[in-house]
């Protein structure tokens, strides 16, 4: 069997917003994903550009900022076999637009900026990311 993995994903503002909450995170149970960690949060600037560290400095980072700060977001500790590839698979390309049918932003989003969902995409990020939203996760 493969070691389990943790990772961090975030059900954005937009998800919040249109009540696909639920949906998606019965999609990630269904695949065998055990929540571990669950809150919802609205989160400040501080705490964006602590999490996008490595995007600050991005001229697209501002609107990144102001979208994910806008309202409430559920931020969810994953665990599964693979858990960190299952979920990026499972989410889809970033760009909602051309997201597969069957993946999370392919059924439920048609945009890049507001894509529904964030999800660690290393271990080293799930380390670091979990880490911040989830600092007496043992």
């Amino acid at each position: 069997m493969t070691d389990l993995q943790r990772t961090l994903v975030l059900l954005k503002p937009d998800a919040v917003r249109r009540g696909l909450a639920g949906t998606i995170l019965a999609r990630y149970e269904a695949k065998g994903l055990a929540a571990v960690a669950l809150e919802l949060r609205h989160i400040d600037a501080a705490m964006a550009d602590r999490h996008y560290a490595d995007h600050v400095e991005q001229a697209w980072y501002p609107p990144l900022r102001d979208y994910i700060t806008a309202g409430p977001l559920v931020a969810v500790v994953l665990e599964g076999p693979t858990a960190i590839d299952v979920v990026r698979l499972m989410n889809g390309v970033t760009n909602s637009a051309v997201a597969a049918p069957g993946t999370i932003r392919g059924d439920y989003s048609l945009s890049n900026r507001e894509n529904l969902v964030h999800a660690s995409d290393s271990p080293e990020s799930a380390s670091r990311e979990i880490g911040l939203w989830f600092p007496n996760l043992g």
